[in-house]
């Protein structure tokens, strides 16, 4: 039932930020836990960050902890990730996704809807 869109990702220079938004459709996005998950060139995809569907509870990969921040708004159907201070290692397509429960994880194999993916491309 839920679709999911990314958009933000663009070319910037380390150390700088970037805001990706996700963009759900469907009737039943606050009931969705949610996450953003990213694969770089050559990589496997890996878990960034998660979130509960009321936004009580809140996940992140060590990697990104202190300088990315999960969000979202269910009124406005949209999920966030705000990243800071960012590094050429986090170079890779981001996308978001939903889950069946209600509940914040870090498996992708717990989330049954993805996003297209958006490109971030950090410089150095």
């Amino acid at each position: 039932q839920v679709q999911l869109v990314e958009s933000g990702g663009g070319l910037v220079q380390a150390g700088g930020s970037l805001r990706l938004s996700c963009a759900a459709s469907g009737r039943t996005f606050s009931m969705n836990g949610m996450g953003w998950f990213r694969q770089a060139p050559g990589q496997e995809r890996e878990f960034v960050a998660a979130i509960s569907s009321d936004g009580g509870t809140t996940y992140y990969a060590d990697s990104v902890k202190g300088r990315f921040t999960i969000s979202r708004e269910n009124v406005k159907n949209s999920m966030y990730l705000q990243m800071n201070s960012l590094k050429p290692e986090d170079t890779a397509v981001y996308s978001c996704a939903a889950r069946r429960n209600m509940a914040a994880g870090i498996a992708a194999t717990g989330y049954n809807v993805w996003g297209q993916g958006t490109q971030v491309t950090v410089s150095s």
